[in-house]
């Protein structure tokens, strides 16, 4: 769910301010999690119509490039099917603010595990994010990205103990 739009009553207080960075937080962490819980429609709401991203992920062998909202969620869509299972931990937030604008960077931990592949990949890297208030009152991100700080990669064989208790994406019998 959205956060409402900020109140122009309170444009000139420190209100306004903490309001636009608390909505900025959420629209983060939101774009997380419709990512995780394959939310596709939902994720849409989080970017501009001209929405990029740049995704600097050694395990596609170069980085991604999208030019708008469309791309990032077909590639995503497309990408993290029900075979992919992600966890993405995003905090440390450093926000600031210059009117309907707003930049962002965030410390990121990640974790794919293909099971189609049978490969798990871990990655750490720092977001650097734009954010636009739009005409409705609601901030976007305008653009996201990262190159990573590190990623591995695993193969499930390797830990021949291993047995998923659990995967909500796993076909029901």
């Amino acid at each position: 769910m959205d956060a409402a739009p900020i109140d122009s009553g309170y444009a000139d207080s420190g209100y306004a301010a903490l309001a636009a960075l608390e909505a900025i937080r959420r629209v983060k962490y939101r774009y997380l999690r419709c990512v995780d819980l394959k939310l596709w429609d939902e994720l849409a709401e989080v970017f501009t119509p001209d929405a990029t991203a740049d995704y600097g992920s050694p395990a596609t062998g170069q980085p991604l490039r999208f030019g708008s909202r469309d791309e990032i969620v077909t590639f995503l869509r497309e990408q993290l099917g029900p075979t992919m299972i992600t966890l993405h931990a995003a905090g440390q937030p450093e926000i600031d603010i210059d009117g309907a604008t707003a930049t962002g960077t965030w410390r990121f931990e990640d974790t794919v595990i293909a099971t189609e592949y049978r490969v798990v990949i871990k990655g750490a890297a720092y977001y650097e994010d734009r954010y636009r208030l739009g005409d409705d009152g609601r901030w976007r991100i305008a653009h996201t990205g990262y190159v990573r700080i590190y990623e591995t990669m695993q193969s499930l064989d390797d830990v021949p103990s291993l047995k998923f208790t659990a995967n909500r994406w796993a076909a029901t019998a």
